[in-house]
């Protein structure tokens, strides 16, 4: 495959609000023996884009310092040990840095294949949330079907991948939201019901709901005072994730009830994760839910489209939190291709 000496990216300038995030044109990153390179079509924004560019999540050794995380393309080159991939291939992956961009070397074993009629644009929305309810949800805290879990922000795109999830996995997904609107799209991903948080008293809610047990697994993103909100609604040996902590990274809990119920909280960071672990996250994914996403009545995030030089208008509307789904960015050979 032909390719460009050169790439656009987008860089963060300096520790700020979104307008730091800057296009610049630089070299194509250099793919190692194990790498594919991929010419992207279109990436997507998560929570930790924002916190890098704010200056609080640095990358780790050796990763590109460029945003980005996760993308879809078409592979332009694979290094010398990579096998089961060729150039041309249509593929999504979380990266290790650096989605924001033309062009990116990612690890072979981060890669996998594009859903059967999804666009590149809608497969870009997948990989960083569905690794991360993957490593924590799924394999962490052990999500077996029939378990009934709540999903905080159930509406993002943490919250819409681990409804989803569980409805793969046959378990029970009860968002918690702030609209009727957002409500809606949660029960269109396959929750089972959902408690809207402006209005509704969410203990309350949940007992009721699971007939006083409580919930098994708890998803969540706020921390702070929701830390020990979640131990009062998680039923007996319960299981809390805490992906991420938008309320409050500090927390005063009651230990006495979390023994009591013997509960499990535990939490950790997808993108330090080596090489190896992000591969078996992956094999999981193409084993155990990538199936159902090929199916034609699969219903798909609703996603928000971008052009990458306005990183920077993503990023504001991401930091407002009333969109639901995913933000892309789309890069100028995504916006040239079918159905991206």
């Amino acid at each position: 495959m032909t390719q460009a000496s050169t790439m656009r990216a987008i860089a963060i300038t300096q520790p700020g609000d979104p307008d730091v995030l800057q296009p610049r044109i630089g070299p194509l990153p250099a793919a190692g023996p194990d790498d594919v390179l991929i010419r992207v079509a279109a990436a997507g924004v998560n929570g930790p884009d924002l916190a890098q560019r704010r200056g609080h999540y640095d990358p780790p050794p050796g990763a590109s310092p460029l945003p980005g995380l996760e993308v879809a393309g078409v592979i332009a080159a694979c290094g010398k040990t990579v096998s089961g991939w060729r150039e041309g291939d249509r593929v999504m992956a979380l990266t290790n840095g650096g989605g924001y961009a033309e062009y990116v070397a990612v690890p072979a074993g981060q890669v996998l294949p594009v859903p059967q009629n999804w666009s590149l644009a809608e497969a870009a929305a997948l990989p960083e949330t569905w690794f991360t309810v993957t490593q924590t949800l799924v394999m962490r805290a052990a999500l077996a079907p029939g378990m009934t879990v709540l999903v905080h922000g159930g509406s993002g795109g943490i919250g819409g991948a681990a409804i989803q999830i569980c409805a793969i996995l046959g378990a029970r997904a009860i968002a918690v939201v702030s609209s009727p609107e957002k409500a809606a799209y949660c029960r269109a991903l396959g929750a089972v019901a959902s408690i809207d948080r402006t209005r509704e008293d969410l203990i309350e809610r949940v007992m009721a709901i699971t007939d006083g047990k409580g919930v098994d697994r708890v998803v969540d993103l706020i921390g702070g005072d929701m830390a020990a909100t979640n131990i009062d609604l998680s039923a007996r040996r319960g299981h809390i994730v805490q992906i991420a902590t938008l309320g409050n990274a500090s927390a005063t809990i009651s230990l006495r009830k979390m023994m009591a119920k013997e509960l499990t909280l535990s939490g950790s960071t997808l993108r330090p994760q080596d090489a190896a672990t992000k591969a078996t996250i992956a094999a999981r994914i193409r084993a155990d839910l990538l199936p159902a996403l090929n199916s034609p009545e699969w219903i798909k995030p609703h996603i928000e489209r971008f052009p990458l030089d306005d990183a920077a208008g993503a990023h504001r509307l991401m930091e407002t939190r009333g969109h639901r789904g995913k933000l892309v960015l789309v890069t100028a050979f995504g916006a040239a291709g079918d159905g991206t």
